[in-house]
């Protein structure tokens, strides 16, 4: 099954993107490297927004990750997730943002094999703040396979 089908069987819908003030996604060589997406949900780790608050914030991170990756590449399948990096709003004494980014790297685990394409690198690191005070942010690099 392709990485569109199981997109499409878990009801992850992409709507095309409107171009903006930065580029959501570049192309380099056979990498594609996304800017930072935030989640809509908003606040602390370790104050006001439980783990697995969180992990589902993390997981919006990743499917707006994957409209940017399909807007630009036109497609979700022929690509490897490299690497993520997650940012986690969160308090001094919170130490579970490795916990937390697992919301994103299951989707992409789902999607394209834990230990296939989906295998990727990463980092999950505690933020004092993130922009408009929103609970994660994230970017990711793919490679495309077939360039």
């Amino acid at each position: 099954m392709s990485v569109e089908q199981k997109a499409a069987e878990l009801g992850l819908v992409f709507e095309p993107i409107e171009p903006g003030y930065l580029n959501l996604c570049i192309r380099s060589g056979n990498l594609l490297m996304t800017s930072g997406h935030v989640s809509d949900q908003k606040g602390r780790l370790g104050e006001n927004v439980s783990v697995e608050e969180g992990q589902a914030a993390a997981r919006d991170c990743a499917i707006k990750i994957l409209r940017s990756v399909r807007d630009e590449h036109g497609s979700l399948d022929g690509l490897k997730v490299v690497k993520l990096l997650g940012c986690v709003n969160s308090t001094p004494d919170f130490t579970d943002q490795h916990l937390v980014i697992n919301g994103a790297s299951d989707l992409f685990h789902d999607l394209y094999g834990k230990t296939g394409d989906g295998y990727h690198a990463r980092s999950a690191l505690g933020f004092a703040a993130l922009p408009t005070g929103v609970a994660v942010e994230i970017e990711a690099v793919f490679e495309i396979k077939d360039a």
